[in-house]
């Protein structure tokens, strides 16, 4: 049995329908991220878990026990908002203590507690700081150990690396994977960032309209998408339109191409590919020619802009220490077919 299953989960503000009988389940001890853009009623579901709005309709299951009228103090989950929340005229270990002083833990056992905590996230040496003068990032721990030490059953957490600038977001995102590692807990985690979900993620939850797109593992959600919109959501990807015909050729731009079995009816598809794996060959050598109009340098990477037959088509390159084509300049793009992901077309039921 799932350690926390929602069944069917819906919300409605009135007319408005924020999540649509979503239904996903979480092994004990793992880490799940719920993906999708603004709006799509990720963080809804997660208030919904931690009690801080009624559910309309469905179940929310966590080992064993329904949620659905227990009060939001009695959960027992430990909670991270984006904000961190924290008591700025509290020190470190005043605010970590404060959830154990609340549910009346004795004086001994929760400095005992407190101590670990701030272990675990590697702040014992600013027990006695104050949150004003500490770092984004140590802000974002001293949050962490606070939820952490009332030992919870579930850890919610709510865009927590968002106010962070990029290089300190990922250098929290390696903090945050170790410290769920060690503590054990599991973790359930609202964010609109792509590279943050796949990196912490045992498992994503792509929602899009209030309605669950698909749940697999993060290769399995990046490389085999069921949707357009996930193929879209995830990282960079070319989406082309096709036409599947009743002798299961593809057709593209009045050219066939060959790709892995789709089970799709004929009719319109929509192809995806990943730019990076788009190879860059002699225009002659290629499965379609184009022309570059378009070059960025990434560092590690060089992104090609060529306009093909098929439509404009985008393609990463590592940096292999040499330039690339220029533009201008005619290309050929080639690709293994099995690398095609043939997607009903957007729109389709």
């Amino acid at each position: 049995m799932a350690f926390l299953e929602l069944d069917r989960l819906t919300k409605r503000f009135g007319m408005i329908t924020a999540v649509d009988t979503l239904s996903f389940s979480v092994d004990r001890g793992s880490f799940v991220s719920l993906l999708g853009p603004s709006g799509c009623g990720k963080t809804t579901t997660l208030q919904m878990i931690a009690g801080f709005e009624d559910v309309t309709s469905g179940r929310i299951m966590l080992n064993g026990r329904n949620l659905s009228a227990v009060p939001a103090r009695e959960r027992g989950l430990g909670i991270v908002f984006q904000t961190y929340a924290l008591f700025l005229h509290m020190t470190v270990a005043e605010n970590v203590a404060f959830g154990l002083e609340m549910r009346k833990i004795d004086k001994p056992e929760r400095a005992r507690r407190v101590k670990a905590a701030l272990e675990l996230v590697h702040l014992s040496h600013l027990a006695d700081r104050y949150p004003r003068a500490m770092s984004g990032g140590q802000r974002q721990r001293v949050a962490l150990a606070r939820a952490l030490v009332i030992e919870p059953e579930l850890l919610l957490l709510d865009e927590p690396l968002s106010n962070l600038d990029a290089k300190l977001r990922e250098e929290m995102q390696l903090e945050l994977r170790r410290i769920q590692r060690e503590a054990g807990v599991t973790t359930l985690l609202v964010t609109h960032d792509q590279s943050e979900a796949m990196a912490l993620s045992d498992r994503v939850v792509v929602m899009e309209k209030g309605r669950l797109q698909q749940e697999a593992d993060p290769f399995e959600v990046y490389d085999r998408p069921k949707t357009s919109f996930v193929s879209g959501f995830l990282g960079k990807s070319n989406s082309l339109r096709a036409e599947m015909g009743r002798d299961g050729r593809l057709r593209c731009a009045e050219r066939v191409l060959t790709g892995p079995a789709a089970g799709l009816m004929p009719g319109a598809v929509e192809i995806a590919l990943r730019p990076e794996r788009i190879e860059v060959v002699d225009a002659a050598s290629g499965i379609v020619s184009g022309c570059v109009t378009e070059k960025v340098f990434l560092g590690n990477q060089w992104l090609l802009r060529v306009a093909t037959p098929l439509g404009d088509m985008i393609v990463l390159r590592r940096n292999a220490g040499r330039n690339e084509a220029g533009i201008g300049d005619t290309v050929g793009l080639t690709w293994n077919p099995e690398h095609l992901r043939i997607l009903p077309a957007e729109g389709a039921a």
